[in-house]
């Protein structure tokens, strides 16, 4: 079992290099498919560690690094790669210089989500110079690709190609330092109208798809209104994110037309009851539309395509089960309080580990959920701390406490 106080010791003895670290890779530019120099990045840092045993990258470009000699594999997972910049005019702080300020490190990623991978990297080494690591477990540490575009993916390939099946998986997405035991699930829906395209000065000749699809836009607005609720994962949720439509002309009537739907699926709700619905409201609309699931076949950096489709099941651990307990006392230990035990409202990674796969997964990471992909992208420096310390004291009482 590990002393807490030696270990939170540890980690704030290293937040100075921590957050150098961090400030180094916000620097990086790393979109989903372009992470290849942050994953060399924090590569060289895991090798200045001297303390992993085996850092190796798979063929899709996920980062992985291997502590200890147990049967027991815990992991901890980060994904590396961020959302772009939008209207570089609205940052207040140069998005890749990492700017300190009142000891919260802003910057594209700082929260959503690199300012995890500091902690991870060093957890391992106050492991090592603690002495806490032994046969009692192996620690695996995950930094992840193609989140943003495709959450889960990552988890997808290293569990179905490269045979990695954790006992337990910490995932580091923002929880602002709280224990975070579930999320809702997610799906993209395509809907696809089809008219006839004429002259745009004669409409009256064909039919428009575009006014077929708005009719249809209007009842998916209705829709989310009626949609379940949980008490504890939230609402059930619809939008409409993405429109386009097919057009020989910008003087002519449109002959197809194209909507992309974001659902957000509670307790309760499945892929099947979620398409029945959509293709409810394209009846409702009085019209004929085409509704899909969508797919992701999009290269990682490594030039391997991993395709599947665009749903993501609802995960939700139950407050007493083992690793949401280990957590709590993990918490405990460390902060000298009980934790708030909550969900996440946006997804992660888990809605493959745990949502596909069933491998219990417990979030625990820095920076608020509410500044992801907006220009206050920030993490406090306090959090790496905390977080460092979490993820080097966590194997340990989760070992002792499953026995």
């Amino acid at each position: 079992m590990a002393d807490f106080g030696a270990v939170s010791a540890k980690a704030k003895r290293y937040e100075k290099a921590m957050a150098s670290f961090l400030r180094d890779i916000v620097a990086i530019p790393s979109e989903s498919g372009q992470e290849r120099r942050v994953i060399q990045r924090i590569g060289a840092e895991l090798k200045r560690m001297r303390a992993y045993d085996r850092i190796w990258t798979d063929p899709m470009g996920n980062l992985l690094a291997r502590i200890g000699r147990g049967r027991r594999l815990i992991a901890i997972d980060a994904h590396v790669d961020t959302v772009g910049l939008g209207d570089p005019a609205e940052w207040r702080h140069d998005p890749y210089r990492g700017k300190v300020v009142k000891r919260v490190i802003y910057g594209r990623g700082a929260g959503d989500q690199k300012g995890a991978i500091p902690g991870m990297v060093y957890a391992g080494r106050i492991l090592k110079e603690l002495g806490l690591v032994g046969n009692d477990f192996t620690l695996l540490l995950a930094f992840t690709v193609q989140e943003e575009d495709c959450d889960g993916l990552c988890w997808q390939y290293m569990v179905r190609e490269s045979g990695i099946r954790p006992e337990c998986v910490v995932v580091t997405d923002s929880t602002n330092c709280q224990v975070l035991r579930g999320q809702r699930g997610r799906m993209e829906i395509g809907v696809t109208t089809t008219g006839r395209s004429c002259h745009g000065s004669m409409p009256h000749r064909g039919v428009n798809a575009v006014y077929k699809l708005a009719g249809v836009i209007r009842e998916i607005e209705r829709l989310n209104g009626r949609l379940k609720s949980d008490a504890f994962l939230g609402k059930g949720t619809v939008t409409v994110s993405y429109v386009d439509c097919q057009t020989p002309s910008r003087c002519a009537v449109p002959n197809g037309a194209f909507a992309h739907l974001d659902r957000r699926l509670t307790t309760g709700e499945t892929k099947a009851s979620a398409l029945r619905e959509v293709k409810a409201a394209v009846r409702r609309a009085g019209v004929d539309a085409k509704v899909e699931v969508l797919r992701y076949a999009v290269p990682s950096y490594t030039g391997l395509t991993y395709e599947t489709e665009k749903y993501f099941p609802t995960w939700c651990a139950a407050e007493d089960d083992p690793h949401i307990q280990a957590a709590a006392a993990t918490y405990r230990g460390l902060f000298g309080r009980r934790p708030k035990v909550g969900r996440w409202t946006f997804s992660t990674n888990a809605v493959s580990i745990a949502g596909m796969f069933g491998i219990p997964c417990v979030g625990f990471g820095p920076a608020e959920e509410s500044v992801a992909h907006t220009v206050n992208d920030r993490v406090p420096i306090d959090h790496l701390t905390r977080s460092a310390a979490f993820y080097a004291a966590f194997p340990g009482v989760y070992c002792r406490a499953k026995g």
